[in-house]
């Protein structure tokens, strides 16, 4: 039941066979994109769907919900082929673009309860002592938010390292992520050591649990609510 031996050779091999170098760089130059940009454009769409009331509102939030309620394949191949004929695949570019279809309507999702939760008054006593609309932002709402964003944050983190459908329709062989070499490496042809392609699978878990780890330091998902609560009473 043990093995024969303790070694990290096939890590290095691993390493040095798939190019994780450069793959683990795409990786995080995609999560990270993904993320800050539906942070950036998610949170003022949740906070102008729970705080405004405008005709179609139910359609707007249909729409949002739609990438998450439809399987990715089924929309991921009609948008690879728009993107091959405008350009975009095979680049970082069309990878994040491709990544953030899901990943915007999810953070808009977490964050239009959590908004809602957020007691109205506040804005109209900041609005009466003169505060304008940045520093309303900065001082009283901004702070309100900060556990939702990182909550929000964390999980289009963790979804987007581990969505292979949309990245493997868009990306090149330059502009792969872990997930999809590691694909890759188990299905091409060739003649590949499974020890080595195993140590590729370990490096995608540990990287994975590692982010999860450290962002759980900051925020814990479970609490958001409770917290809003303390903050309101």
């Amino acid at each position: 039941m043990l093995p024969q031996g303790f070694t990290l050779h096939w890590y290095a091999q691993a390493w040095s066979d798939f190019q994780l170098a450069s793959v683990l760089w795409v990786t995080v130059e995609v999560v990270g994109a993904v993320v800050l940009l539906s942070v950036l454009l998610g949170v003022p769409a949740a906070y102008a769907l729970a705080r405004v009331q405008f005709p179609g509102k139910r359609l707007a939030m249909l729409i949002f919900l739609l990438p998450l309620m439809v399987p990715p394949v089924t929309y991921g191949i009609p948008m690879a082929t728009v993107m091959y004929k405008v350009g975009l695949a095979g680049t970082v570019s069309g990878v994040i673009l491709a990544n953030l279809v899901p990943a915007l309507p999810f953070v808009i999702l977490v964050m239009t309860p959590f908004i809602e939760q957020i007691d109205p008054n506040l804005e109209a006593a900041a609005r009466i002592f003169g505060a304008n609309t940045f520093r309303y932002f900065r001082y009283v709402l901004l702070p309100l938010l900060v556990p939702g964003m990182l909550a929000a944050a964390l999980l289009v983190l963790v979804r987007t390292i581990g969505m292979f459908e949309l990245t493997f329709f868009t990306a090149g062989p330059a502009t792969q992520t872990l997930v999809v070499a590691l694909y890759y490496a188990v299905f091409s042809t060739g003649v590949r050591a499974p020890q080595s392609i195993d140590a590729m699978a370990m490096i995608y878990m540990a990287i994975t649990l590692i982010w999860v780890l450290i962002a759980l330091q900051f925020v814990s998902p479970t609490q958001i609510v409770s917290r809003v609560k303390e903050q309101k009473h």
